[in-house]
């Protein structure tokens, strides 16, 4: 089969087209042929070596397909059923072996881009919004990177809560998009962010700041914070925030500051099946969009790299075999 290949940490040209024997299924395991593969900021990370992964790998963690086959052990799916998924390692590539036990199934209404990329990006907004800080009516909240996949889908689900939405974005084109979201307000980058935050709330400042850009947007999303506020640090698009002083969380107003990852928010088989249920549920019913923004074939997974790494994509972007 067909797949991307790291042999070695570094930038995009890592990104290696190759052959590759199929995967054969473990008891436990699902063979999918891929339909749409799901690409995620965090790849650049395994890529570059600031998340190790032994070497060498295939790259990609979620992905959308069809059943090929099915192990011995598994009774939830079978043969023909449509599938996806967010933590199946070797996903850039024509066939993938993914565990049962992380499987979803698709809704007739979702195409197999959209399924690509809405398990990681959808429930990780899903889990911002309901569980890290509980969206309440009313509430004043600020997105970073308004226009990027979790941005556009959190945007859209805070606005369902009854939130006010601030976003942050780079570009003209990033605003219209955020503002279809559902953004009141969208601000730049190099606004003063939390002045113009606290004009927004009459001082108050934001109940929470969903913040997965990083080192270049945290001093500003603590400033932003209200009183006894949430800071959820996701992300680190523009690189790891530098070690940090607690005092300043006492010092800002008793904040609360976490740093959520998707994956403990789907311990369970259950939990799962509810926030996969509830994104694709909204997606099939039309009340949540997902904006795939780009589709790339597989051997130019360099060039899909290039332009997340350089902002130049809006909503997902998947591979497509």
């Amino acid at each position: 089969m067909r797949a991307i290949q790291v042999n070695r940490n570094g930038g995009p040209e890592v990104l290696e087209p190759v052959e590759v024997n199929t995967p054969v299924p473990g008891e436990h395991d699902l063979l999918v042929r891929t339909e749409a593969i799901g690409i995620n900021y965090i790849d650049t990370y395994f890529r570059t070596g600031t998340y190790s992964r032994p070497l060498p790998y295939i790259p990609g963690d979620e992905g959308s397909g069809t059943v090929e086959a099915v192990g011995s052990a598994v009774t939830n799916f079978s043969i023909g059923d449509r599938v996806a998924w967010a933590a199946a390692p070797g996903s850039y590539a024509e066939f993938v072996c993914v565990p049962a036990a992380v499987a979803v199934s698709v809704p007739e209404e979702v195409s197999a881009p959209v399924a690509a990329s809405a398990l990681l990006q959808g429930m990780t907004a899903h889990y911002l919004a309901r569980s890290t800080y509980p969206i309440q009516q009313g509430d004043t909240i600020l997105v970073h990177a308004g226009a990027g996949g979790v941005g556009l889908l959190l945007t859209q689900m805070a606005v369902t809560l009854g939130a006010r939405v601030v976003t942050t974005v780079s570009t003209d084109a990033k605003e219209t998009l955020s503002r279809q979201a559902g953004a009141h307000e969208v601000l730049r980058y190099d606004d003063d962010i939390p002045s113009r935050v606290r004009a927004l709330t009459d001082g108050e400042g934001a109940a929470a700041v969903y913040d997965g850009v990083g080192a270049s947007t945290f001093d500003a999303s603590l400033a932003s914070t209200r009183i006894r506020g949430t800071v959820a640090l996701f992300g680190a698009a523009s690189g790891a925030v530098p070690p940090l002083d607690p005092q300043r969380l006492n010092s800002g107003g008793s904040l609360f500051l976490t740093r959520p990852s998707l994956v403990h928010h789907i311990r369970t088989r259950d939990e799962l099946e509810w926030r996969a249920g509830e994104v694709f549920g909204a997606l099939a019913d039309g009340s949540l969009t997902l904006r795939v923004g780009a589709e790339y074939p597989l051997a130019q997974a360099q060039t899909a790299h290039r332009d997340l790494e350089g902002r130049a994509t809006t909503g997902s972007i998947v591979l497509v075999p």
